[in-house]
């Protein structure tokens, strides 16, 4: 039997398989394409930082390799804003710049974890670490979340093993779009603790939240500390997508590990986007806000057209930051749906069935939409197209169990 490569161990990029449904679809010129199967912001960034941009690109240094960790000025910047904003000291030494969230999350498990170790996963799970993790030789266990998507302390207590090393969450959550309230974060550190696991929060879209201030206080206790992993991306709040900087923030014994692991992958993260990173953190405060308060427009515009889906059999699952999760009422699967969806609604998103296992009967009835790039009219347009879907509806009776139910 021929063994398998450690990329032949998980599944094609969804967003990349998910393009190719375009492929010879021509769209009418009154049903244009409605593209909300990627979170990522199609503009450039804005004006002032573009031409920081461009006089950082006159620096010699800008092309040369930098310090693997990450230039020290973006690292105390960050630092500063992270101790400004949780209400507790973060130093310099506690902060790693990556090529991207991505790659903190890589490193980060590859710091933390050995060949057969186990890591608890909610489901509906960001694929992107279910395919690292199998490229990894890190076993998933998934950890399914109540009706709110949600999860529960007691559900992953129960999935505890001697080979679990980490627990993961996502707040505000892809591709649910959950916004973890702070007493499960909070009551998700006590387990972790007790059971002396990492806890990893992948905060990509903490910019984003709906509420104010801090969104945990997990940084506020120096025990919990050698516990937490945080992860951050300077994608989404700037427009910086394809120059690749991220972060973790974390305990420094940690980042010796993490440094082998981005010295051996990219030696630096680009230099470009760091300086990006470190301009916008210094000017960019109030141009954050502003896209915050967009977002947060897009995010009430699904809820007011909410009715008209409802009205359809459509359920609202999850909605925040980017993402809104639904289940659809009609016959079949998600991923037999999505396709159509392309060429009979000219919507391209992406179906449940690629964020959960394919055990689970779930990810058959949900679709994730992400509506960073489309503004309240496009909203309402999106929901007329899916309201008008005159397909065969199934059999509520024959539709899987809640999350909680499946749990139990």
């Amino acid at each position: 039997m021929t063994k398998l490569s450690r990329t032949q161990t998980t599944f094609a990029p969804p967003v990349m398989e998910a393009r190719r449904w375009l492929d010879g679809v021509t769209f009418p010129p009154d049903r244009p394409l409605i593209n909300v199967s990627q979170a990522a912001p199609i503009d450039p960034p804005p004006a002032p930082l573009v031409a920081a941009m461009a006089e950082a690109l006159q620096d010699p240094a800008t092309h040369l390799y930098g310090p693997v960790l990450g230039l020290p000025e973006l690292r105390a910047e960050l630092a500063a804003h992270w101790s400004a904003h949780y209400g507790a000291e973060v130093r310099p030494e506690n902060v790693a710049i990556t090529a991207g969230c991505n790659q903190a999350f890589a490193a980060s498990i590859s710091a933390i974890c050995g060949e057969g170790d186990e890591v608890l996963l909610p489901t509906p799970w960001y694929f992107n670490h279910k395919m690292w993790l199998d490229m990894d030789g890190v076993t998933t266990v998934p950890l399914p979340t109540d009706e709110q998507l949600i999860p529960q302390t007691d559900t992953a207590s129960s999935l505890i093993t001697e080979r679990t090393r980490a627990i993961i969450l996502v707040s505000p959550n892809n591709p649910g779009g959950a916004e973890y309230p702070a007493e499960t974060l909070r009551a998700f550190m006590k387990l972790a603790k007790a059971h002396d696991l990492k806890l990893i929060v992948d905060e990509t879209y903490k910019d984003f939240d709906s509420r104010s201030g801090a969104p945990h206080d997990l940084l506020t206790d120096p025990e919990d500390r050698a516990h937490l992993i945080q992860l951050y991306s300077f994608s989404k709040a700037y427009r910086l997508t394809g120059h690749r900087v991220g972060a973790v923030i974390a305990s420094e014994d940690l980042l010796p590990e993490i440094e082998k692991f981005l010295d051996t992958v990219t030696i630096c993260t680009p230099q470009l986007g760091q300086r990006a990173a470190l301009w916008g953190l210094r000017n960019l405060g109030q141009w954050v806000a502003g896209e915050r308060d967009e977002i947060l427009d897009r995010r009430a515009a699904i809820a007011d057209n909410m009715p008209k889906l409802e009205a359809k059999g459509w359920k609202l699952l999850g909605l925040g930051a980017y993402f809104a999760y639904f289940e659809h009422p009609f016959e079949g699967s998600s991923a037999d749906l999505a396709p159509k969806l392309v060429r009979e609604a000219s919507v391209l998103t992406l179906p449940g069935t690629m964020f959960m296992p394919a055990s689970d009967p779930r990810g058959a009835r949900q679709f994730r939409f992400a509506f960073a790039n489309v503004n309240r009219e496009e909203i309402g347009t999106l929901f007329d197209r899916l309201a008008a879907l005159d397909w065969p509806q199934a059999n509520k009776a024959e539709r899987p169990l809640a999350s909680k139910g499946l749990a139990q």
